[in-house]
């Protein structure tokens, strides 16, 4: 058995039976062996950006990792900044990424470069094979190591010649150990603080927004009158009618400092303390208030779900649950807005469906206006660098062939991945994008005044414009392989959306704003 075999047939022993992939010359023998052995889904991705984000929303989801294949350190720089923003939501995925056959590095070749240190800010766990007899040895580990501590990303760079060389083996694997729980007394004084009668909300993060974690957490709120908030960069809560209310943190500082102002005690489950995504002249990047007391009841790498299932037992006897109630808005008509758009998605939302949002300053409306929607998930951007929804919708999707995914995106973030409609039309995945096109980095031209800066001049606000000329979304997904359409009015935005939720494919719904 050769290093490839050996790696493909360990990580389909560990339940990784999909690839997100970009291979190269390097990755040959590796692609070879998935020819031969044909088990696990290989899904590819026109740009290294696309994989590694896929990965992420196919975890989010699946709650297991996917391993991505790229090609040596060039490809595998190519999708750090989507690795920023999974390192940074803490699922789990192994990363296999080529490297020139150990004799070839003498020559200095192009492409040879020092992996590993381009790897090891991105990678909790990373190993480079040295040969074929370890090759499974490598990958088991690899396998447990994405699984540790709630998810995180592990790193195998294989060698060519590890993966043609013969003498490999299957090796076993080894269940991750579980989570870890915070001690009782930590659980105790988090007990002791939603007794004490002061204004408490619990921060939430991890499992703790979705399944058994969230359904615990509705019952402490219930019991205690402490609000839950979710932290503005969340990696996936469930939301909608018939579930437990959870606020987002606001984006911006001003707004969240006022929506935190009235709270005495904030306890952390998986989250950190709120802060602003940037330092602003003059302004506390704080959000709280400076005698709101903060407990951090459970790190990230911590069994979030877990405590609040222990915290309810030692809380009184729950009330009924502080839910979401059924309804939805009206359908809107008339000009394009962005109430009238959040409205119309908010009145159209299937079922079960996943959204993923990095619809930018266009879209903060839409949460709000689909909390009575029938029960659905929500996926954030956990990093902050943006180019990640078209991709993490692909992952999303493979992860969750049954159900209906809304991909929000802004036209500018948009372009950073827009490769990624090209995976869903070949995959035929059920994916409806809308495509905010406002044709400027509008988030940008806020910031600018915001610190300080005074209005932005011509060359300023010749940065921020991205409609010179106009972006024609329409033909770009046409031109990729996706069904689109362009809609002017509330009416047509409407019957899009409509649509696409029906379709049997991939659609995009370009927006003019």
């Amino acid at each position: 058995m050769t290093g490839a075999e050996a790696l493909i047939r360990t990580l389909l022993a560990g339940a990784v039976d999909t690839c997100f992939t970009n291979p190269g010359t390097s990755e040959i023998h590796v692609v070879a062996a998935l020819d031969r052995i044909g088990e696990m889904r290989c899904v590819p991705g026109l740009f290294e950006g696309v994989v590694t984000a896929a990965a992420d929303g196919y975890a989010r989801m699946a709650e297991k990792p996917a391993c991505t294949l790229l090609h040596l350190g060039p490809g595998f720089a190519n999708g750090i900044a989507n690795l920023h923003n999974a390192r940074r939501a803490h699922v789990p995925m192994v990363n296999i990424i080529g490297q020139h056959a150990i004799p070839h590095h003498r020559h200095d070749t192009p492409l040879d470069g020092d992996i590993e240190s381009i790897a090891r800010p991105y990678s909790r766990w990373l190993r480079t094979s040295r040969c074929a007899s370890t090759a499974g040895r490598d990958a088991a580990e690899a396998v447990t190591a994405s699984r540790a501590a709630g998810g995180q990303i592990a790193t195998l760079i294989v060698p060519a010649d590890v993966s043609w060389s013969e003498g490999a083996s299957i090796a076993p694997l080894f269940p991750p150990p579980e989570a870890e729980m915070p001690g009782r007394e930590m659980v105790e004084r988090a007990a002791a603080m939603l007794r004490s009668g002061l204004r408490t909300a619990i921060l939430l993060s991890g499992n703790a927004l979705y399944g058994k974690g969230l359904e615990a957490a509705g019952h402490v709120a219930a019991a205690t009158g402490a609000k839950l908030f979710a932290p503005y960069p969340f990696t996936r809560l469930q939301c909608g009618a018939g579930l437990p209310a959870v606020e987002r943190v606001h984006y911006i500082l001003e707004q969240a400092k006022q929506q935190l102002g009235e709270f005495r005690q904030l306890i952390l489950v998986g989250a950190q303390a709120p802060v602003a995504y940037f330092a602003y002249p003059g302004k506390d990047s704080t959000l709280t208030p400076a005698e709101c007391e903060i407990l951090t009841l459970a790190n990230a790498d911590q069994n979030c779900a877990g405590v609040m299932e222990a915290l309810t037992a030692l809380l009184p006897g729950t009330r009924q649950l502080v839910e979401e109630t059924p309804g939805r808005p009206a359908l809107p008509d008339g000009d394009i807005t962005l109430t009238g758009l959040a409205s119309a998605i908010g009145a159209l939302l299937p079922e079960n469906a996943i959204v993923v949002d990095e619809s930018m300053t266009s879209g903060r409306g839409i949460m709000a206006a689909a909390r009575t929607a029938p029960p659905h998930d929500w996926l954030g951007n956990t990093g902050g660098s943006i180019g990640i929804a078209m991709p993490l919708a692909v992952g999303a999707a493979v992860a969750s062939p049954d159900r209906r995914v809304l991909c929000l995106s802004a036209d500018g973030s948009g372009m950073y991945t827009l490769q990624a409609l090209w995976t869903m039309a070949r995959e035929g995945l059920k994916i409806t994008t809308v495509i905010f096109a406002n044709r400027a980095y509008a988030v940008l031209k806020r910031e600018f005044s915001y610190l300080g800066a005074g209005d932005p001049g011509q060359l300023a606000s010749s940065l921020f414009d991205i409609g010179c000329p106009d972006l024609d979304w329409v033909q770009l997904a046409r031109g990729l392989g996706v069904p689109a359409v362009r809609a002017t009015s509330l009416g047509e935005f409407t019957q899009a959306l409509r649509g696409g939720f029906e379709s049997g494919g991939p659609t995009l719904i370009e927006v003019p704003l």
